[in-house]
């Protein structure tokens, strides 16, 4: 009996209906790719030099590089600015993200300088400019059904749970809006949250979550706790 309502379950979930109007499939890839080229190219001086400070302040790479998931789970390396340090305790553990986190990462962090290298993701075609933003390989076998459906888009250098909360919305919260997005995918909708985005950026609102510098880790709902251990 349990086992039947929990595939009911995951059938009644899974049911998210991607949009696939003309601007979804084709124009969406075209204004992404057109976009990031010349905003890369536009802010070229401005990646040159905090490559450089970067550079000095870190100690050596600037750049942070991760495995991330994108569309239809297909993993890609996600390029940002770093803004932590590779520091250590004794056990040989990296030390706590508040620790780590140096006054220039930040920085970096409340003016979203740190995600510019994200462009080239975006020019590859391993991102967009708007989608569910891109989150750790390692929580793919957390997701429910429903929540997996996130990756049947690109991930986006922003998204709508980035403009109605960001960092601070709960997990839950986080997922139901980049389905939202997912069923909703439109020209006039992209236009909203870029310009929501730069709002945001602008007042450095949802930066952190209300109990750490960022977001904290993601454990599962109870549902994907359930279909763990049936």
């Amino acid at each position: 009996m349990t086992e039947t309502l929990l595939k009911e379950t995951e059938k009644a979930e899974s049911t998210v209906t991607v949009s696939n109007g003309i601007y979804a499939r084709y124009i969406k890839r075209i204004m992404d790719f057109f976009l990031s080229f010349c905003a890369l190219v536009v802010l070229s001086p401005v990646l040159l030099i905090l490559t450089a400070i970067g550079a000095i302040v870190m100690k050596g790479n600037p750049f942070f590089v991760q495995e991330r998931p994108g569309k239809n789970e297909k993993i890609f390396k996600l390029i940002k600015f770093r803004t932590m340090t590779c520091e250590k305790d004794k056990d040989g553990k990296l030390l706590p993200d508040d620790k780590r986190l140096t006054g220039y990462g930040r920085l970096l962090r409340t003016t979203s300088l740190d995600e510019l290298p994200e462009l080239i993701n975006i020019l590859k075609g391993d991102m967009s400019i708007v989608g569910p933003r891109p989150l750790l390989v390692k929580y793919l076998p957390l997701y429910t059904e429903k929540q997996r459906r996130r990756h049947d888009v690109r991930p986006g250098l922003t998204g709508l749970a980035q403009v109605n909360g960001r960092n601070s919305l709960s997990w839950e919260d986080r997922f139901e809006m980049d389905l939202k997005y997912v069923k909703n995918i439109s020209f006039l909708g992209d236009v909203k949250i870029i310009t929501y985005t730069l709002k945001k950026v602008l007042i450095r609102e949802g930066i952190s979550s209300a109990t750490s510098e960022t977001m904290e880790e993601f454990i599962g709902t109870d549902i994907a706790q359930t279909e763990k251990t049936v």
